[in-house]
């Protein structure tokens, strides 16, 4: 043991240990700062035998409280759908084409419907519904089965292809390349023809052979003049609004291996009311007709 070191004046006593010449004090901790202390851990122990806490293989000790985070969620939107019970109910049982006639109940389901439709709805059409490459804009006229408010809630509750619904609406434009149904040359002339019809085709030589392969394969949907039809779902081929591009490249692309967007049926993942509410919403932002 090495030597202690010399004592001072008012030193306290030492504990007795010495390490190279250098002896511990005896500062005991202060009595408030150990009670705190102890308090503290009893305070941990009642806690996690209270509250969920430690974890296991199959989930977290459940604490013989039984509260959760989830369950406090669970019953504010408990609460939230009792406190708008009424309403919904005057939501489900109004005509459609009536909503927008009641201010109160318009008024409801246009920020229940902003509210669904933010949750749901944004990650294909964007959060203005403004739409993207292959998902429709829901501001404009441009409808593939009709902008009314009866046809976008049939559209929102039974989806469009979608494969969980029987009653889904449904559409299928031919592979026309890929299935070999048309050579490459009348692909390349019906592009053009389609092109022609709303703008100016990339060889204007070739439209009349695209008119008579288009109105042979392709007009028993969209029309013998192009403008569409939506009893299949098919666009209007003489305006501007392309859903997947108006390019040649993108027209040859669409007519070679065709298009075939899903949307999901919402019924039984919305309820009435939320349905109703997302379809008026979408209805008032400027393309409903």
């Amino acid at each position: 043991m090495s030597k202690p070191s010399k004592k001072f004046e008012g030193d306290p006593e030492t504990t007795g240990h010495v390490w190279d010449g250098i002896e511990e004090f005896n500062n005991p901790l202060p009595k408030w700062w150990l009670w705190t202390f102890y308090a503290t851990i009893i305070w941990a122990v009642i806690y996690t035998i209270l509250y969920p806490a430690w974890p296991l293989p199959g989930g977290a000790t459940p604490g013989i409280l039984g509260w959760s985070t989830r369950g406090d969620v669970a019953a504010e939107i408990a609460a939230a759908e009792e406190a708008n019970a009424a309403i919904n109910a005057r939501l489900e049982a109004a005509d459609l084409t009536e909503i927008s006639k009641d201010p109160e109940l318009n008024s409801y389901a246009v920020n229940a419907g902003g509210a669904v439709f933010k949750t749901f709805c944004v990650q294909c059409h964007g959060s203005g519904a403004q739409g993207a490459k292959g998902f429709p804009n829901l501001l404009d006229n441009d409808w593939l089965w009709g902008g009314d408010i009866e046809s976008i809630y049939t559209t929102v509750t039974v989806g469009i292809r979608s494969p969980d619904n029987d009653e889904t609406r449904f559409s299928e434009m031919p592979a026309f390349g890929r299935d070999e149904l048309l050579s490459k040359e009348e692909i390349d002339q019906v592009a053009n023809f389609v092109m022609s019809l709303s703008g100016e085709p990339k060889d204007a030589t070739k439209v009349e052979a695209g008119a008579a392969i288009f109105a042979e394969n392709c007009a028993s949907c969209h029309g013998d003049s192009g403008t569409g039809s939506r009893d299949f779902g098919a666009p209007n081929l003489t305006d501007a609004i392309w859903l997947y591009g108006g390019d040649y490249d993108t027209i040859v692309e669409t007519v070679t291996n065709s298009r075939y967007g899903v949307m999901p049926a919402w019924s039984g993942k919305l309820t009435e009311a939320q349905i109703r509410a997302v379809a008026t919403y979408v209805h008032q932002l400027g393309g409903g007709e």
